[in-house]
């Protein structure tokens, strides 16, 4: 017997610039998970005792933030301390890796409810910290005909046609929608102002939003990824890629993802856990895939799993109201719409990661939570949040309110 999983209520902290001078520098990961677990408890008059696991994805799980951190944050939090909690990593994906995971804790109705999502922070503990045999073996480089991300988001654009203009002018959209949509407090039902031990504020809303991004702005910053392409790279793609002549570099800070600090969490449970504690649903998960693709290229992946996830749902992507589609680099939703035959007008409608920034492990719950909010809003039904992955996947979750 299987039981339907659905979405009680989700929290996120402000994005917090990625470097020392960052407004979340001096809070820890744990601080942002405590901060976020204390306000969802508060916020739906929890009793902690009744959750049975915390789930959270954090894609560079060392030091502070690794030694399994849910279980950690769970007893700073000061939750029952029958709440267990697991750390895991599917790289960009973890996020909405932990709310898929949660699903199917509580549909195989071994749990009842769950609180699940990510953290990362990125100023205390830069990208690749970890290592990995991915990155760091050669042997391992060479056969699997390793590229940095950005150079496969270059490819991307190079056999798409996308020019530097057009992935300009996506990051310019992002910017505007996401002020837009913080002005107008569209983000306000969700995130969770954090304050230092002694009370005072660090941050109430996202740090890195630029109301006056212009392609004339975008114009004078020099592509990222060419110096790398240029050392080797570039001839990788090239090996496998034979129809290219040459990569345009078009990617730059600008049009990608931004580094930032933070972390989401979401309350997933059944039926009889969210009536145990008192809960009314907001949404249920229709269907969540997750698929491996050509790891050199790697940025492929959502449109595969938004197939495999569209097809379980025994949907259409003409059925989706709102996606929420990963601004990783800019080409990763142009050419995932292109794919699905997606029009722009129904994608990241409030920006994406190119103007709020991409906290690695958090990421995939945040843009749920966000897809969340915005049907709601809207007062529409159906939803989809996907990300690419690195090394060559893909993740989807298509939700349903009610």
């Amino acid at each position: 017997m299987t039981f339907d999983a659905y979405l009680y209520d989700h929290v996120r902290t402000p994005r917090g610039k990625g470097k020392k001078d960052g407004k979340l520098h001096q809070a820890s990961p744990v601080w942002l998970l405590r901060t976020l677990l204390q306000a969802l408890q508060q916020r739906q008059k929890l009793d902690t005792s009744l959750v049975d696991d915390l789930v959270i994805g954090c894609v560079t799980p060392v030091g502070e933030q690794g030694a399994d951190i849910a279980r950690t944050a769970v007893l700073d939090a000061g939750w029952a301390q029958n709440v267990a909690g697991v750390t895991q990593s599917r790289f960009c994906a973890s996020g909405l890796e932990s709310i898929n995971l949660a699903a199917a804790k509580v549909a195989s109705g071994f749990e009842r409810l769950v609180v699940a999502g990510g953290v990362e922070s990125m100023s205390r503990w830069p990208m690749g910290s970890d290592g990995g045999a991915w990155a760091m073996d050669p042997r391992i480089n060479n056969a699997l005909a390793f590229i940095p991300q950005g150079v496969s988001a270059d490819l991307i654009a190079t056999l798409e046609g996308f020019s530097r203009g057009d992935v300009d002018a996506f990051a310019v959209q992002s910017h505007q929608r996401a002020a837009a949509a913080r002005a107008a407090g569209h983000f306000k039902k969700s995130i969770v102002p954090v304050h230092d031990i002694a009370g005072l504020l660090l941050l109430d809303q996202d740090e890195t939003i630029r109301p006056a991004t212009t392609l004339e702005s975008l114009a004078k910053l020099e592509p990222s990824f060419l110096m790398m392409g240029q050392m080797g790279f570039d001839a990788t793609a090239l090996r496998k890629y034979t129809t290219v002549e040459r990569i345009h570099h078009v990617h730059h800070a600008g049009n990608s993802s931004g580094i930032v600090d933070g972390a989401s969490l979401m309350l997933v449970g059944s039926k009889a856990g969210g009536d145990a504690a008192g809960l009314k649903p907001r949404a249920r998960i229709r269907a969540a895939a997750v698929i491996g693709s050509e790891p050199t290229i790697m940025l492929t992946g959502p449109t595969p799993a938004c197939q495999k996830a569209l097809k379980q749902a025994g949907m259409s992507a003409a059925d989706i109201d709102l996606w929420e589609i990963n601004e990783a680099f800019a080409t990763v939703p142009m050419k995932t719409a292109r794919d699905l035959g997606i029009d722009l007008g129904r994608v990241n409608v409030n920006g994406g990661a190119i103007a709020m920034g991409h906290p690695l492990g958090a990421t995939g719950c945040l843009i749920l939570g966000t897809l969340l909010d915005e049907l709601e809003r809207r007062n529409l039904s159906t939803g989809c949040a996907t990300l690419c992955v690195g090394a060559g996947m893909g993740i989807a979750t298509i939700i349903e309110r009610v």
